[in-house]
């Protein structure tokens, strides 16, 4: 691709949903020439989302999650075989078969996959589970199917706390463990958390915040487990949702700013190199990608949202067919959505950039409401419960950077208007990691600046 930006050979390593969808915008943008996607796994694009609600209350079987294809893409398809390097000077991917693959341009879009129980030989147990990908979901959701005695989740971030919500609407016994002070606190501090510990428990799930699990035991098959206070629990099946592991290792001696955190780029997805140097033929995007945001006082985010990754890689593909000034940069406000235990929780702007947050509508109490986030004086996120429709105007507040606590609106009925301490808790605190990570502090109660460890 030296001459015409609409030529020439791209590369994009990961075939999940931002590699589609930037393989997708490259042929909308005029792009005429080789595609190739590489992707680990065996299968085509798939949606995730619904590996840990429909495929996990057997409503969906999970080989029938495939993302639907906007256009044709005519690429070449190298799936079942992994990056395992690459050589920006040659420009070249280096695969797990020895093959390499020439490029002019390269997206990088390898995503993340779930962290494992840290011990091998109990993770090695059968009835130990992660759950990424369909493979994972189809093998739990069997197992869920043959009704264990008691499920053990380990971790109440959004993706423990779905699991664990699916379980008990399946009528299972479910322990969750959380190192944390509550559920989804990294995610949404601790007004939310404490709301989200409420219903768990009102659910009937046996939750414990504030331990460790020290052993999962079991003689090839699991049996049980043991926690941080003493005590243990007899156990079928144990889900372990520790977060998630940036892919990047395979870009270790790549000479890139590519670590544990991402792949660091600019607004525009362009990679820098480990000088901080932009490059001009090498991109990133979805949950890999490490990119500054303004509105957030340009720290680098990286986020783990189904959406960023749709809207990441249509900006990367603009820009990697277009000069220069007609490149446009990833100013896109982060948004999620989760359902569990009854609720519809959907939020935008990121709730760890915050130090106070305010009910603005509803209440905690009928568990139907709108929490606004503050940083600083300004409005930085909203979190709807089963209240999604008033998202839109808070977006907007967050977007002109409007001042914090918001104006109250008259036809709502505020249980307490009045802004409280956010109490994000320190990453190191949690099982979890939140699915937005800022990288140089996550703000307290206190307004420190607190660096998580490397």
């Amino acid at each position: 691709m030296r001459g015409e930006p609409r030529d020439g050979r791209i590369v994009v390593v990961g075939a999940s949903l931002a590699g589609l969808r930037a393989a997708e915008t490259l042929r909308d943008e005029g792009f005429a020439g080789s595609l190739t996607l590489i992707g680990e796994e065996p299968h085509p694009p798939y949606d995730r989302p619904p590996l840990s609600k429909q495929v996990l209350l057997g409503k969906a079987p999970a080989d029938r999650t495939g993302l639907p294809r906007r256009r044709p893409v005519d690429a070449e398809w190298r799936l079942g075989v992994r990056a395992t390097g690459l050589d920006p000077v040659g420009k070249q991917v280096l695969l797990a078969d020895g093959e390499k693959v020439p490029f002019d341009r390269l997206l990088i879009a390898t995503g993340t996959r779930a962290r494992p129980w840290p011990k091998p030989a109990e993770a090695a147990l059968d009835g130990v589970f992660t759950l990424r990908t369909s493979e994972d979901a189809g093998r739990l959701a069997e197992r869920l199917d043959a009704g264990p005695g008691r499920v053990l989740v380990i971790g109440a971030g959004f993706t423990g706390s779905e699991i664990a919500s699916a379980c008990r609407e399946r009528g299972l016994e479910v322990t969750v463990a959380e190192r944390g002070p509550a559920p989804l606190v990294g995610a949404l501090g601790g007004t939310l958390g404490a709301l989200a510990a409420k219903l768990q428990r009102a659910h009937g799930v046996d939750l414990r915040c504030g331990v460790t699990v020290t052993a999962l035991e079991g003689d090839g098959r699991l049996t049980g487990a043991q926690f941080s206070d003493g005590t243990r629990i007899d156990a079928d099946v144990a889900v372990v949702a520790l977060g998630a592991v940036r892919n990047t290792e395979w870009l270790a001696e790549s000479g890139l700013a590519a670590g544990p955190r991402g792949v660091t780029c600019d607004a525009g997805c362009r990679a820098f190199d480990m000088y901080g140097i932009v490059t001009d033929d090498i991109f990133a995007a979805g949950d890999v990608a490490r990119f500054p945001h303004p509105l957030f006082e340009y720290q680098l985010l990286s986020l783990e949202h189904w959406g960023n990754a749709v809207a990441q890689a249509e900006v990367a593909a603009h820009n990697m067919v277009n000069p220069g000034p007609r490149r446009r940069p990833h100013l896109t406000v982060p948004a999620f959505w989760s359902s569990q235990f009854g609720l519809n929780i959907k939020s935008v702007g990121v709730p760890t950039f915050s130090d106070q947050v305010v009910i603005a509508q509803g209440s905690l109490k009928d568990a139907r409401l709108v929490a606004v986030y503050g940083y600083r004086g300004r409005v930085t996120a909203a979190v709807s419960v089963n209240q999604a429709k008033a998202l839109e105007y808070y977006q907007r507040l967050i977007e002109t950077a409007a001042p914090f606590p918001p104006a109250q609106g008259a036809a709502d009925q505020i249980e307490s208007p009045a802004p409280v301490p956010s109490d994000v808790p320190d990453p190191k605190m949690l099982s979890h990691g939140p699915t937005v990570a800022l990288t140089g502090h996550v703000p307290d109660r206190r307004l420190t600046l607190v660096q998580p460890a490397r």
